[in-house]
């Protein structure tokens, strides 16, 4: 079966370079997943943790705290497949333990970092499916646990039509901690035994530390030059084309709202440059955080102005500079001061992005008709009428202008927010106690696999 896993893994491969050198994401970091890793890494048989990105590792980040109370002798092995998760995996990995990024899934190349790794427990977070690591975890007899475990409408679908293939491998995991019961179900379809999925919910919802709530985040507001008066609108993780459709229904609230301020933090920091010809085009200028600094930086008098001006009735006002975020973890931070919150990726066809986020930190969150990557929480959200959904621009600059108008209506949205947290808390628990349990299982029974190498 490896054999066969490889052939597919290079057909994937030899379609998908041209695209991977175009996004140019051969980076420092990109020998890990050739299985080069530090000749003298020694971790004492550590827990693997994978996780992709930058959603996945922030996810995981109360687990690994349980997870060195539990095992206080086990250091932490995380793998990430990107390099800003990879930044955010070195810090909870901390000195003890090590980020890595996850090996590219060919079989000579998998084989050499479990030998080297040796893990005691192989952690996979949401659903991520790689046929030879698992396979040669399996023959090693690791212990296998999904955490956190979704199934998006379009994974779901890929993978039903390949279900021959996949059933073999998610055979070899041992547990599936899910979030919701249609993830459950979903896996059912594809063959997982039913006494191997429970449903412990999203670890999302106990990351309520995104920023810290007892801070009142000055020195952000100082970065910006805020005026006290001034409101400030965040849009979140955005995307191509959504910058767009932001600054137009920024222009259009100028002239009720002259204001108003403007932060677009792209998805991607690289697309900061691209931004910036978005927002020239439409008339504005535009500041890089990167070139500002933790004190009073007086932005309304840099010559970096605009000469174009905004009336609103008899008063007319200068546009001021549309900053752009274009350094990484600092989006956070943003958040906490702003008043208003665009999350992206929802306005085009991408999946959307975390909600929890500015939610937890008290804030009224908007977001597109496209959050099928966040299906369960973006519905949860709207049943309890605690976010707001724009399907268009339209929706979206009258939305905005009624935040604006109605501060009332704010507060309400995040107090029912933070309700729906607190509510939904407590998924890493579960998940730890299943991870317990399944270990102290394949101590106790440590099966003789009599499985091919080749």
């Amino acid at each position: 079966m490896f054999i066969i896993y490889d052939l597919i893994f290079l057909v994937f491969a030899f379609i998908y370079l041209p695209v991977y050198l175009c996004k140019r994401k051969f980076h420092p970091g990109f020998q890990m997943r050739l299985g080069i890793l530090p000749s003298g890494l020694k971790l004492n048989r550590p827990i693997w943790i994978h996780a992709v990105s930058v959603g996945e590792v922030m996810a995981v980040k109360n687990l690994a705290r349980e997870l060195r109370i539990t095992y206080p002798d086990k250091k932490l092995f995380i793998s990430t497949v990107t390099p800003t998760g990879n930044k955010i995996a070195r810090s909870i990995a901390g000195e003890t333990g090590f980020a890595s990024y996850c090996p590219l899934d060919l079989s000579f190349i998998v084989r050499s970092v479990v030998d080297k790794v040796k893990p005691f427990l192989f952690i996979i977070m949401e659903t991520e499916i790689w046929p030879n690591l698992i396979s040669y975890l399996y023959c090693k007899n690791i212990p296998i646990v999904l955490v956190n475990g979704r199934l998006s409408d379009r994974s779901f679908k890929g993978y039903l039509s390949i279900k021959f293939l996949l059933k073999p491998i998610l055979s070899k995991i041992n547990l599936f901690c899910v979030q919701t019961p249609s993830d459950a179900e979903r896996l059912l379809r594809l063959g997982v035994s039913q006494d191997k999925i429970q449903i412990t919910g999203n670890m999302k919802f106990d990351n309520t530390d995104y920023a810290d709530l007892k801070e009142d985040y000055t020195d952000y507001k100082l970065k910006l030059a805020l005026e006290p008066e001034e409101k400030l609108f965040v849009a979140g993780s955005t995307h191509a084309d959504e910058e767009e459709i932001i600054l137009g229904v920024y222009k259009n609230l100028l002239k009720e709202f002259p204001y108003l301020r403007l932060l677009i933090a792209p998805r991607h920091p690289e697309r900061a440059r691209e931004i910036e010809k978005i927002t020239l085009k439409n008339g504005f200028s535009s500041i890089f955080i990167s070139t500002l600094h933790l004190k009073p930086n007086p932005v309304r008098n840099t010559n970096l102005l605009p000469k174009n001006k905004i009336s609103n009735g008899a008063n007319t006002y200068n546009l001021k500079p549309i900053f752009i975020l274009d350094t990484i973890g600092e989006l956070v931070s943003f958040y906490a001061i702003a008043d208003i919150i665009f999350v992206g990726g929802s306005l085009t066809r991408k999946g959307g992005h975390n909600i929890l986020e500015p939610a937890s930190l008290g804030k009224p969150v908007i977001f597109g008709p496209y959050m099928f990557n966040f299906r369960d929480i973006a519905r949860l959200f709207l049943e309890n009428k605690a976010c707001i959904l724009a399907h268009n621009k339209e929706e979206l600059f009258l939305n905005i202008k009624d935040l604006l108008r109605n501060p009332g209506k704010s507060t309400q949205l995040s107090q029912r927010a933070k309700a729906i947290i607190l509510q939904n808390q407590g998924a890493t628990s579960r998940n730890l106690k299943c991870i317990e349990e399944t270990t102290k299982l394949e101590t106790l029974s440590n099966p003789k696999r009599k499985v091919s190498l080749r």
